[in-house]
This record gives structure tokens, sequence and C-alpha cells, in this order.
């Protein structure tokens, strides 16, 4: 991926003026003084001495933006890229020249690659397009960006198919371990209940038993009240000893008819008998 380095100050001053009339000629001309010993610095490896001069040059006139874009690639090679966009930003953003503006966005589109933004690298890279539409470079890492925000995007999506999925799953699982639980302080219940429960079903079983027992006790008396009355009616149909039944009265009064009968007859004949007729004299 390609990017812009360090732009030394081989034009002339009025290269980087738009109206000399506006400006500070004697800070912009001490300002590039101060980038040009920072580019020196810079290029013998002495960064701490560059990176406070190009500040330094900075600080003396916001016009001289080839300060901050230096300054910005020295942080994006020591891989500072929060500070390195700083500085491509105020160089992209604070320069009238389309050369500069191109490379200031090119480059913070590189800084937004580096941290995988790639939305944010898409938008940068086709800033740096506006301004140089011919860069091939440019338009192969705009390229490159939209490919791995696509894929990004899907991953994302995919992801977060995967997290729903897993809450749901999660939910349900909680959801059957709540009613899991429910379930078992419904069987389990509160002491105090379970005990109450248990006495009034012990409680209900003893009256269950005095039930059955003065049940049992009423079909006794009632089988006891019933055995005397049938042993009074078999002890009355039996005759006592000494005594006569019924029928044997009822066949002895019709002997004692009969013999009377047979008396009175016997009588009944022997007056017949004994009485003497006289005999009819014949006159």
């Amino acid at each position: 991926m390609k990017t812009y380095f360090v732009i030394f100050l081989l034009f002339s001053f009025s290269a980087f003026c738009q109206d000399d009339n506006q400006v500070n000629e004697k800070d912009l001309r001490t300002s590039t003084d101060i980038t040009w010993k920072a580019n020196k610095e810079l290029s013998e490896n002495d960064f701490i001495d560059a990176e406070v001069n190009y500040r330094r040059a900075i600080s003396k006139s916001d016009k001289n933006t080839v300060a901050p874009y230096n300054l910005g690639n020295a942080y994006y090679n020591n891989e500072s890229f929060s500070e390195a966009f700083g500085r491509f930003k105020q160089a992209g953003e604070t320069s009238l020249e389309k050369p500069i503006k191109h490379k200031s966005f090119h480059n913070m589109g590189n800084v937004f690659m580096q941290k995988k933004d790639y939305a944010k690298a898409v938008e940068a890279y086709k800033e740096a397009v506006r301004n140089d539409p011919t860069d091939e470079e440019t338009r192969y890492n705009l390229a490159l960006a939209k490919e791995l925000l696509k894929k990004d995007q899907q991953n994302q999506d995919k992801n977060q198919d995967k997290e729903n999925e897993d809450q749901e799953q999660e939910k349900d699982k909680n959801q059957d371990q709540q009613d899991q639980g429910e379930n078992e302080d419904e069987n389990k219940g509160d002491p105090e209940d379970k005990e109450n429960d248990q006495e009034s079903n012990e409680g209900d079983k003893g009256d269950q038993e005095k039930e059955e027992n003065k049940k049992e006790e009423g079909d006794e008396k009632e089988e006891q009240n019933k055995e005397p009355e049938q042993g009074d009616q078999e002890q009355k149909e039996q005759p006592r000893p000494n005594q006569l039944s019924e029928q044997q009265i009822k066949n002895l009064l019709e002997a004692m008819q009969n013999e009377e009968k047979k008396v009175q007859e016997k009588m009944d004949a022997k007056k017949i008998k004994g009485v003497k007729t006289k005999n009819v004299k014949d006159w």
C-alpha cells in the first residue's frame, strides 16, 4: 500500500502562498526554514529533534502545510497512527494545493486501513481521488478498502446472527431452568405449608379412621341388636319345656272333643236302652 512520504521544499516560497498580501511573509519564511531543518534531522533518523522542529514550524505559520504533512509521515513510520492522522488531517484541510490535499487524504486512508476502519478509509480515499483522479495507487486502495468493508460487514452480520442465536438459546435455557425451578418450588412448597398439609392429611386420615371405627362399631351394635331379635323369634317359635305347642293343644282339644262326643253318644245310647216300654194290653 503506497504511502506518500516527506515533501522536501525544493520550490520557491511563493508555491505555498495564495495571497502574499494576506500572510506574514516573515513568519512563513521562518516556518519554512525550521521545516528544512526538521527534514534534515529526520533523514538522519533523529526523530526527537525533528518532531520538535516540525512543531515549531507549525506554530510559526498555519500556512505552512508541508510541516504538518511531513510530521504526519514521521509519526506514521513510527506506527503512531493516531498522531499521524491528526497531522494529515491538518494538512489536508488547510492546504489550498491539490497535490498536498490528495497526498494527505491518501495517507489518512492508509491510517484507517491500519486500524481496520474500512468505512472511513473508503471516504478518505474518495476525497484523495477527487483531488487527483489519475493516481492509480489511490484508486487501487479505494477498491481494496471497499472489498474489505463488504467482507467485514458480512462477517458482522454472521456474528450478529450467531450472537442472536446464542442469546435465544441462552434465553430458552434460562426459561427452562426457571420453569424447572418453579416446578420444584411447587413440589417442595413452604415447609410450614407442607407441615400443615401433612397435619391436615393426618387429621383427615384420623377422621377417616374414626369414621370407619364408628361405622364398624355401629355395624357391630346393629348386629348385636339384630341377633337378640332373631333369638327371641326362634325362642318364641320353639316351645318351652312342659309347654304344649299350639298344634298340640289343638290336637288335644279335638281329641277331647271326640272323647266327649263318644261319651255323649254312649250316654245317649244307655238312656234309650234303659227305658222299658209297656206292653199294650189287648182288650
